[in-house]
């Protein structure tokens, strides 16, 4: 189990997850989300995904979605997703000087509040869509 420290800063320790198992919608036919959370500000980036994205397709959408915004988030923690886990990622988090942690999912020693608001968007986007009522 990791223990998380608290950040001093924006975008320094952030938290990635997905809702997966979404009714495919939008042109791209978007069955996931991909969660990303701030832990000092409670910054929420929502990212529409399919479940066929590569760890490369993944990665390019964070580089131009949110680290082009938010600059390089110096900690990363996440699930052991393989989009998280590849070699690639490892490449990135060397290449960036950046941390990568992994969490057991829904373990709210580690994660809880990140853990708590991806629960909550699912549940939203599965009331709003009427699926899985």
């Amino acid at each position: 189990m990791i223990k998380i420290q608290e950040p001093s800063r924006p975008w320094e320790i952030s938290h990635m997850g997905w809702v997966t198992g979404l009714p495919p919608g939008g042109d791209r036919r978007y069955n996931e989300c991909l969660v990303i959370f701030d832990r000092f500000s409670k910054t929420q980036i929502f990212l529409p995904c399919n479940k066929d994205d590569t760890a490369m397709d993944t990665a390019l959408l964070i580089w131009n979605r949110v680290i082009s915004w938010t600059g390089i988030i110096t900690n990363i923690i996440s699930d052991r997703d393989p989009k998280f886990t590849s070699a690639l990622w490892n490449n990135l988090h060397q290449l960036f000087g950046t941390n990568l942690s992994f969490s057991t999912a829904y373990h709210p020693q580690t994660e809880g509040l990140a853990e708590k608001m991806i629960q909550t968007l699912e549940d939203m986007i599965r009331r709003f869509c009427g699926y899985g009522l």
